[in-house]
């Protein structure tokens, strides 16, 4: 069964890169463009691994990481962070990694690889 990866992210181009870049790699993909439809589609597809962007409109990544952690379903998946805002290796400090726009597709694959197979 394929590993199933949650793309959160409000930047369609962000979105339609990655998604492509997991599924030709052999990953299942879903996107949110926000966190609220984010923690609703983890809430209903269980994913592998969440890749998530800190400065989305609205609730921003490390409110949806606080969100996702106090449910108990959600709370053990990894999370990626991709952002273009300086700093975001503090953002969410339990993530596996956290890697700044623009980011190195291969680096980004290898982590992936290792978090998840």
């Amino acid at each position: 069964m394929k590993k199933r990866i949650l793309i959160v992210d409000d930047d369609p181009n962000i979105l339609d890169y990655l998604e492509s870049l997991f599924t030709d790699n052999g990953y299942e993909t879903a996107v949110a463009e926000d966190a609220k439809e984010g923690l609703t589609k983890a809430g209903q597809i269980k994913p592998d691994l969440i890749t998530l962007d800190i400065e989305m409109p609205g609730e921003w990544g490390p409110r949806f990481y606080r969100h996702m952690t106090q449910d108990d379903d959600l709370k053990n998946i990894p999370v990626i962070v991709i952002s273009g805002l300086s700093g975001n290796a503090y953002a969410i400090p339990k993530a596996v990694a956290s890697i700044k726009k623009p980011f190195d597709r291969e680096q980004l694959l290898k982590i992936v690889k290792e978090t998840i197979g």
